[in-house]
C-alpha cells in the first residue's frame, strides 16, 4: 500500500521546543503569524540586510540584500500558500483556512537564507574550501567522518535549521521555538550530508549536531522516510522553492538593470512571451510609466501573477504525489512552457552577463582570504581551548569575541568547532572584512568599508 503523508500532521501548529499542550490560538493572530514574527524580530533575520544577495558590499542602494530578498520571497510565499490553502479547503485542520497556510509558507520563506553565511553562496564555498585544504587537515583530527564531512561541506541550509531550532532567541533550548509545520516548510533537505558524500543528492539541511530535532520534526509532522536519515520533503516546501525561483528569476535581472549590466528592453523582451495573451492591455498600462524603473517594477508586478497563477495550479494538479513523496524535481518543471522556459532563460542571462561581472568577482575572490583568516584564528582559539584546556593570551582575546557562542574547555572538539562556526556564518558582509583587517593587523578607525 502506497503511503501517503496527511495534511492535519503536514499543516501541525504544535510548537518545537514547547511543552505540547492546548492549541495556540489568539484572535487575529495564529501560530504561524507568530511564527513571522519571531523570525523577523530576530537578530539573525536582521543581520540579513548587509548579506549579500547577489552583488556584494555594493553601494547602489537600489540592488537587493538577503533581507529584501527574503521578504519579497516571503510575499510571493504568502500568495502561493493562500491559493493552495483556498484548493485543500476540505482537508485543512479545523482550526485553519487559507490564509494560514499562507502565513505558514511566509514564514517559511522568510527564514529560507537565515544561515547564508558572509558573501553569499561564494562565502559558503570559502568555509568548504578552507576544511578541505591539506594544510588545514589538522584542524579535522580527533573528529569522526560524519563530523568532518559537515564541516567540509558546510551548508547554508542546514545551518539555518541549527539557527531556527538551536541557536536564535531560546538558545540550545528550542531556538525560535517555530511551529513544526512551519519547521517542515523550511526543510528544503530533510536528509543528512551522508547522501551528498554518496552522490544522492547536491545540498542537505541538516548537521549531525541537529539529526535529534529533524527526527523529533519528521516524526510529528508524518514525513514519510525514505531511507536511514532521509526523509520526503514536506509539500509546501516546494511552494517555498517555486517562490524563491521567481524571485530570482525576476529581480536578479532587476539587479542588473541597476548595475548597468543589462539593458531594459532584453529583459522586457525575455518576459514578454509570459503575457502575450494580454499584452496590448499590458502594453498600454507599462507605456504610463514615467520612467523604465517604475516600467520595469510594473512589468515585474504583471509577471509575477501569472507565474504564481500558474505555480498553485500545478501543486493541486500534483498533490497526490506531493503526499507520496514521489514529485521529481520542482513544481516549475510542472508549469506550461512559458513559465519554464521564462524562468530558464532568465537563470541563463543572469548566470552569463550578471554572475560574471568583474567587480562581483573581485570581492568574491577576497571573501575566501577573509573567511580564511577568520577561520583560523577562531578554530585555533577554539581547538586550543579544548584539547589544552586553556587558552593562550591571544586565543583568549578571540574566545572573548564569541561571547556566549565560546565552547567550554570540556566540550567535544565538534561541539566547540560548531560553536566557532555559527559565529563566522552569523556575521555581515562588513563586519567580516573589518575583523578579519584587525586580525590581520590593526588599522586606526575610518580606515574600513
Amino acid at each position: 500500500m502506497t503511503r501517503m503523508m496527511s495534511w492535519q500532521q503536514l499543516l501541525s501548529s504544535a510548537r518545537y521546543g514547547e511543552t505540547q499542550g492546548t492549541l495556540d490560538l489568539e484572535p487575529g493572530r495564529t501560530p504561524f503569524h507568530k511564527d513571522y514574527d519571531r523570525i523577523i524580530f530576530s537578530s539573525a533575520f536582521r543581520r540579513l540586510d548587509r548579506k549579500t544577495q547577489v552583488h556584494p558590499l555594493s553601494e547602489n542602494d537600489h540592488v537587493h540584500t538577503r533581507l529584501t530578498h527574503s521578504l519579497e520571497v516571503g510575499c510571493v510565499g504568502r500568495s502561493l500558500g493562500t491559493r493552495v490553502g483556498h484548493a485543500l479547503d476540505g482537508s485543512l485542520p479545523f482550526h485553519m483556512n487559507a490564509s494560514d497556510v499562507g502565513a505558514l509558507v511566509q514564514a517559511a520563506c522568510l527564514a529560507h537564507d537565515i544561515g547564508n553565511p558572509p558573501f553569499g553562496h561564494t562565502g559558503e564555498d570559502a568555509i568548504r574550501h578552507w576544511f578541505r585544504d591539506p594544510d588545514n587537515a589538522h584542524f579535522l583530527q580527533g573528529l569522526s567522518e560524519a563530523e568532518k564531512a559537515d564541516l567540509q561541506t558546510f551548508e547554508g541550509n542546514a545551518q539555518g535549521f541549527r539557527l531556527v531550532t538551536q541557536v536564535e532567541s531560546h538558545r540550545f533550548q528550542g531556538g525560535m521555538r517555530l511551529t513544526f509545520g512551519t519547521l517542515g516548510a523550511f526543510l528544503k533537505y530533510p536528509w543528512t550530508v551522508d547522501y551528498v558524500q554518496r552522490g544522492e543528492a547536491k545540498k542537505f539541511g541538516c548537521y549531525q549536531s541537529e539529526l535529534p530535532v529533524l527526527k523529533q520534526v519528521a516524526g510529528q509532522l508524518g514525513l514519510i522516510e525514505l531511507k536511514p536519515d532521509c526523509w520526503a520533503r514536506h509539500p509546501l516546501v516546494y511552494l517555498l522553492e517555486a517562490a524563491d525561483d521567481i524571485c530570482y528569476g525576476l529581480i536578479d535581472l532587476e539587479d542588473g538593470i541597476e548595475m548597468e549590466l543589462l539593458r531594459y528592453q532584453e529583459v522586457e523582451d525575455l518576459l514578454q512571451p509570459l503575457l502575450a495573451d494580454q499584452w496590448e492591455q499590458a502594453s498600454a498600462e507599462l507605456d504610463q510609466a514615467d520612467n523604465q524603473r517604475r516600467r520595469l517594477q510594473m512589468l515585474r508586478g504583471m509577471v509575477m501573477e501569472v507565474m504564481v497563477s500558474a505555480v498553485a495550479r500545478a501543486f493541486m494538479r500534483n498533490e497526490q504525489a506531493l503526499l507520496q513523496g514521489t514529485l521529481q524535481g520542482d513544481l516549475i518543471d510542472y508549469c506550461p512552457a512559458v513559465v519554464k522556459d521564462a524562468v530558464q532563460a532568465a537563470k541563463t542571462m543572469a548566470r552569463e552577463r550578471i554572475f560574471r561581472d568583474s567587480r562581483k568577482l573581485a570581492v568574491e575572490i577576497g571573501s575566501y582570504s577573509t573567511l580564511g583568516v577568520l577561520l583560523e584564528a577562531f578554530l585555533s582559539a577554539v581547538r586550543e581551548r579544548v584539547q589544552e584546556g586553556q587558552a593562550t593570551f591571544r586565543n583568549q582575546r578571540v574566545l572573548e569575541l564569541m561571547g556566549r557562542s565560546a565552547p567550554e574547555a570540556d566540550w567535544p572538539l565538534y561541539k566547540a568547532y560548531m560553536r566557532a562556526i555559527d559565529f563566522i556564518s552569523g556575521m555581515t558582509d562588513n563586519y567580516a572584512a573589518q575583523i578579519a583587517r584587525q586580525f590581520s593587523g590593526y588599522q586606526p578607525p575610518g580606515r574600513f568599508l
